[in-house]
Parts: structure tokens; C-alpha cells; sequence
């Protein structure tokens, strides 16, 4: 699949806004951190993967009740469904001068029931032509991802049978359903009702 640019100057996905928050004391802590122990630009993509995806717990998978949506809060509060947690690596590459987009899967139950949105992050490293996405959702029983800027590792592979989809647009900031939805919870069981089912 090749992926879509929704802005043509990559300086866009370098940018920080509300949810991506990178110039944050909170992200700039764990930034510097990796940074010191990792000197090169893929070797910190890396560490920063490794870190959003097993140090915060995907909120579904722990009980946590709370809803995050700033790269911040993820960091501070270690706990976020992908959303959260794409936007808080994001933050992470992005401190670093690292262009990182968020992008998005549609994904279902294996009869193809229960659509709904999951989020990624694309990362284009130093000397790459090409855009690599990366799924930090945190594995579990049967989900393994992996950071890789060769075959994908992502969680899960789309089955286009079942109406899944891989959406090619890389965003700079949130899609706007994904943010509104976020936003709007007061709880996770209340954001698991409302998760968007396409973009």
C-alpha cells in the first residue's frame, strides 16, 4: 500500500499542536532520556517504540478507566488506548526531529462485526524515501508487534473479506473523529461505546 501525505511539506508532521504536545516538560523528560541512552535517529525510533508500547499499558487491556489524549498525559499518567498511545510516540519522534504521522486501520471481529478505527504512527527516518508504520498498541496473547522499517509488524493485518481496511492517509495531527472521541469520554468503558467504526 502506499502511503498518502495529506500535507506535501513534511515539516507539517514535525509540527506540535494540542494532542501531539511534544514541547511538554513530561515529553521532553522521556525524550531526553531515551536520547541519552540511544544517539542515533533509528536507534531512539526504536527505543521511543519499545517504550510507548510495553511501559503504558493500553487502558482495554489493564482495566484502566481513565481516557488520555495528549502525548503529556500518556506519558504522565502511563496509560492510553492506541489513539493515545500513537499520539504519544508521535510526540516522542517528533522532539526529536523525527517526522512521525498518525495513521489508521479499520479493523472488525473475525465475522466481521464490531468495525472499528485503530490507530498507528508512520515514522520516515533519516536517509528513508519511505514512510514505516509502526502499531504501539502493546501486545497481548496473539498480537505481536514489532518496530520495523522493512515488512511490517504490525498488530494486525487487515482482511479486506471482512471489510477491513488500511487507511493510506498520514495526518499530521489527530483525525478529528479519533480526537472528538477522545475527548468527549469521561471514562474508557464510555469511550469503548463510542469509538469510531470509519474514517
Amino acid at each position: 500500500m502506499e502511503l498518502v501525505q495529506q500535507h506535501p511539506d513534511v515539516t507539517a508532521y514535525l509540527a506540535a499542536d494540542e494532542a501531539v504536545d511534544h514541547e511538554h516538560p513530561a515529553v521532553r523528560e522521556v525524550a531526553a532520556r531515551l536520547s541519552g541512552e540511544h544517539h542515533d535517529a533509528y536507534s531512539y525510533a526504536e527505543a521511543a517504540y519499545a517504550y510507548v508500547r510495553d511501559a503504558i499499558p493500553h487502558s482495554m487491556d489493564s482495566g484502566d478507566l481513565r481516557v488520555t489524549w495528549r502525548a503529556s498525559d500518556v506519558l504522565e499518567q502511563r496509560t492510553g488506548i492506541c489513539y493515545a498511545k500513537s499520539v504519544a510516540y508521535a510526540a516522542l519522534l517528533r522532539a526529536r526531529g523525527v517526522p512521525a504521522a498518525l495513521c489508521y486501520q479499520r479493523l472488525a471481529d473475525d465475522d466481521g462485526s464490531n468495525p472499528v478505527v485503530h490507530g498507528l504512527v508512520a515514522v520516515l527516518l533519516p536517509g528513508e524515501r519511505e514512510w514505516a508504520r509502526q502499531d504501539v498498541r502493546g501486545n497481548k496473547p496473539g498480537v505481536d508487534a514489532r518496530f520495523s522499517l522493512g515488512e511490517e509488524r504490525l498488530a494486525w493485518s487487515v482482511r479486506p473479506e471482512l471489510g477491513e481496511v488500511d487507511y493510506p492517509e498520514l495526518y499530521a495531527t489527530p483525525h478529528p473523529a479519533v480526537l472528538g472521541a477522545l475527548k468527549a469520554a469521561p471514562d474508557r468503558p464510555y469511550l469503548g461505546r463510542t469509538l469510531p467504526t470509519e474514517l
